[in-house]
């Protein structure tokens, strides 16, 4: 009896952890029409949204017509202006990735291509984006 307990309480553990985290496919601009994306995010122990930005099949953005300097991951919460995440950073077999923490429940993601890293505001054309509405 005992063990049957347990078991059904990791169960219920494991099913409540699960609904915690997602993946979103995010869509591509015509700009990079091979290229796909995917969305994934997990609650943190503090109650923020841990995400990954993963992508296979993207040019480096110096091959963009015309070429750009770096990939920006943008947060743009609900009624707010966007937020810098930082570089997606693109590797030889034309994959991508970027992680990033945020305490909003409801974003979108953007990827944009961009002259200079540390731009304040996205000015180049949008890459890649995703919603992430968590509950």
């Amino acid at each position: 009896m005992r063990r049957a307990s347990l078991a059904v309480s990791i169960m219920v553990l494991l099913l409540g952890l699960a609904a915690w985290a997602a993946d979103i496919p995010m869509v591509a601009s015509s700009l990079v029409p091979a290229a796909a994306g995917k969305l994934s995010y997990e609650h943190d122990r503090n109650g923020n949204i841990k995400f990954t930005v993963s992508t296979k099949n993207l040019a480096a953005p110096s091959q963009l017509t015309p070429a750009k300097n770096a990939y920006i991951v943008w947060i743009e919460p609900r009624d707010q202006q966007p937020q810098n995440a930082g570089v997606l950073t693109v590797n030889n077999n034309l994959e991508g990735s970027f992680s990033g923490t945020t305490p909003h429940k409801t974003f979108n993601v953007v990827v944009t291509a961009e002259d200079n890293p540390t731009v304040t505001q996205p000015s180049g054309p949008e890459i890649l984006h995703g919603t992430v509405q968590v509950r």
